[in-house]
């Protein structure tokens, strides 16, 4: 094998797809041209550097998601933003004060924007660098219209680039991802289906068909996906393909609780069979709708689907029927009601109407709340829920604030040269934990030094300054291609030389521009550190067993209320809306979680999650479906039973803050089966669709820890 082609093969193995070579020639043209024309062309020493970092800022910073297109209207669409962040960093340099308070200010900002979504995220790093460099001295509010020229022309040019040269393969749309998943389920579906209509092999094909349903599934789960392709954004469009994805897990869960039930003698056998067969039918036009343009999925044949079930079953009379033989129809009911929460979210994805919103005033907001807000009110909504300590987004964002506000006043007090460095370095060195920022410190102070070493050198020699415009391409292309193949301390290392081949065709400088550059790196990740170790030190690790604990302790008295509405008649109180909020404040750690590296954890954190989320949809499509208030001959066995489950969830909650296991056992059923009613006619039914849900909660608790001396129910939904 010869060496390029050697080289070739090392390349494509660290790069698949070439995706970080693409990104690091892209950036390197658009800066050197940028940089080249308004310090050459145009002899202009202060637009070269501002041209030169804006398409670093937006391009390397930035983790901009999407197509090459959308990347490209992102660019553009920041420009007005970029102005604002260059204006208020040359306005506020007017001292240290000024600017490091308008740092924090602005770091907050921009950082907490990120909770809108996985693009905003992206684009925060970059868009804190346009603040950061003319943040700085000399305070020269007469160069502000050059500054922003040269933005300018980084911007425009980083935006044609994006899709003119060497674009990125185009990534597979979350959409399709879903699709997949979608049409797995519905295989699952008309297996099953086959099945309770005699079918002697469909068990057998539902067996084989499961576990691809459940690769499927695990596909979509975000912790799979990068974070610029999860459906995570504000909008409508976003919460509605999340909505989805949590429906088909869910779904899934149930297909295989429907596996090992026993069908002989159930009731509703036949019925529950034409009811899922619509169901797989429903979820066929579901995935076919998310993989082209065609019209969104209907809703209509699967609520009459429902509908005549609900009407066939009650012909038949259950008095005196054990209640096992009622599961099997209320888990094929529970499947459909899921089924149309499925679609109607696909609906809502896809800008189709949907039905007004069912939820009587009392217990709103629904489950499908969002579907009714504008979209200013729904950003509005994820950005006040998310202002607490308790969010992760909050912390990031105060604690990168502090970060970069500390580093601005330390680099103006002790007058440093280049102190933009320092908080550049502080930029990208600082981590969601402690443990992380100084894993990250030892190889990007060795690279600095070793690039400042190579820098000294070069700048002693004193070559011609054309050397170093011929350098500065080649240099600057290995060193952004660097990071993601070769690791920090190789990129910072020859970071450090491209910033010492700028700066020496801007102004004069000698070897003592190397040694600034230990300095403020040092100083920068000096505070990066400090601030991660009393800023929520344990990031996202440390937020998500709060978070987790409260979720799963809201879900509790979800399923208390639940149970009383339904049963009693009682009047719904708030534990929907609030287990909801919980719910996005433990997905939203989770997120972090995934992000950053840790030791195996002894807590299943994707079927705790799914518990939640299954006490949660349970619920809402319980009180979407059963009346409210005819129970009440059997009221003390359902509130001892949904006693016993609320207890299981507050306990595991404990647990979690006090960083206990979990017992390896299960929930002792309170009630015995002979103490459950056998004479309440249709209303039996009812009783059933309860005990179903509530079941199907401990098994869920069952599967995050199962008992020692009994392995686990196999199930596809312990993916999220």
């Amino acid at each position: 094998m010869t060496v390029p082609t050697a080289v070739a093969a090392w390349l494509r193995h660290r790069d698949p797809g070439l995706v970080a070579v693409r990104r690091a020639a892209r950036v390197t043209t658009v800066a050197c041209i940028g940089f080249y024309v308004c310090r050459y062309g145009l002899g202009n020493r202060v637009m070269a550097p501002y041209a030169l970092f804006g398409a670093v800022a937006l391009g390397m910073l930035a983790q901009i998601p999407g197509t090459p297109k959308q990347r490209a209207r992102t660019v553009l669409a920041v420009l007005p933003v970029a102005y604002v962040l260059v204006v208020a960093g040359t306005l506020l340099s007017v001292s240290n004060w000024t600017a490091a308070a308008g740092m924090f200010v602005l770091g907050f900002t921009v950082t907490y924007a990120g909770v809108g979504g996985p693009r905003l995220v992206g684009l925060a790093a970059g868009l804190q660098l346009l603040y950061i460099l003319p943040c700085f001295p000399p305070y020269d509010p007469g160069s502000l219209g050059y500054r922003l020229a040269g933005v300018t022309i980084a911007l425009l040019l980083l935006a044609l680039a994006e899709v003119v040269l060497w674009p990125d393969p185009v990534p597979a749309p979350y959409e399709h991802r879903l699709a997949g998943a979608v049409s797995a389920l519905a295989g699952c579906l008309t297996a099953i289906a086959d099945a309770l209509d005699g079918d002697p092999y469909g068990r057998d094909r539902l067996a084989a068909l499961l576990p691809g349903a459940t690769e499927a599934a695990e596909a979509i789960r975000p912790s799979r996906l990068p974070p610029g392709e999860r459906p995570a954004a504000a909008g409508r469009h976003d919460r509605a393909l999340s909505h989805a994805g949590r429906s088909t897990r869910l779904i899934l869960g149930r297909i295989a609780d429907l596996y090992f039930e026993d069908d002989r003698g159930a009731l509703s056998r036949l019925e529950a069979a034409t009811l899922l067969r619509q169901a797989a039918a429903s979820s066929h036009a579901t995935a076919a709708a998310l993989r082209g343009p065609g019209s969104a999925p209907d809703t209509g044949p699967l609520a009459a689907a429902i509908a005549a079930f609900r009407a066939d079953r009650l012909r038949v009379a259950p008095n005196g029927v054990h209640p096992d033989r009622l599961r099997l129809g209320s888990l094929a009911l529970m499947i459909g009601e899921w089924t149309t929460v499925l679609v109607t979210a696909v609906r809502v994805a896809r800008g189709a109407p949907i039905r007004p919103d069912p939820t009587p005033p009392s217990g709103r907001p629904g489950e499908f709340w969002y579907a009714y807000e504008p979209a200013i009110r729904l950003w509005w909504y994820r950005f006040r829920a998310h202002l607490t300590p308790r969010s992760v987004y909050f912390q990031g964002a105060l604690r990168l604030a502090v970060a970069l506000a500390a580093a601005r006043l330390l680099a103006g007090g002790l007058d440093l040269s280049h102190g933009f460095w320092v908080l550049l370095a502080t930029l990208t060195l600082l981590r969601t934990s402690a443990a992380e920022t100084r894993s990250a410190l030892r190889p990007a102070l060795i690279g600095t030094l070793a690039g400042a070493v190579l820098a000294g050198g070069l700048l002693v020699v004193g070559a011609d300054p054309h050397v170093y415009a011929v350098a500065l391409p080649p240099v600057m292309l290995i060193g952004f291609a660097a990071g993601p193949l070769l690791g920090l301390g190789w990129a910072q290392a020859l970071f450090t030389l491209v910033i010492a081949l700028v700066f020496a065709q801007v102004a004069p400088v000698d070897w003592r521009l190397a040694e600034a550059r230990v300095l403020d790196v040092a100083a920068g990740a000096g505070v990066g550190v400090l601030i991660g170790v009393f800023a929520w030190p344990r990031g996202g690790a440390g937020e998500l067993r709060r978070a987790t604990a409260n979720y799963l302790t809201a879900c509790a008295e979800v399923v208390r209320e639940t149970v009383a509405v339904l049963a009693r008649g009682a009047q719904p109180g708030t534990a929907l809306p609030r287990a909801r909020l919980f719910g996005h404040l433990a997905d939203a750690s989770y997120a972090l979680y995934q992000t950053e590296r840790h030791s195996p954890s002894p807590v299943d954190w994707q079927a705790t999650l799914l518990a939640g989320d299954h006490a949660v949809h349970g619920a809402e499509a319980l009180l979407r479906s059963c009346p409210t208030g005819r129970l009440l001959p059997c009221v003390a066995p359902l509130e001892a039973a949904a006693a016993a489950v609320a207890d299981a969830y507050e306990r595991f909650a404990t647990r979690l803050l006090r960083h206990e296991r979990a017992p390896a056992a299960g929930i002792p059923d309170p009630v015995p089966p002979d103490r459950w009613p056998t004479d309440l006619g249709a209303d039996l039914y009812h009783l059933a669709d309860i005990r179903v849900w509530l079941t199907g909660l401990t098994d869920d608790l069952t599967r995050i820890v199962p008992p020692a001396d009994k392995p686990a129910r196999p199930s596809p939904a312990t993916t999220r």
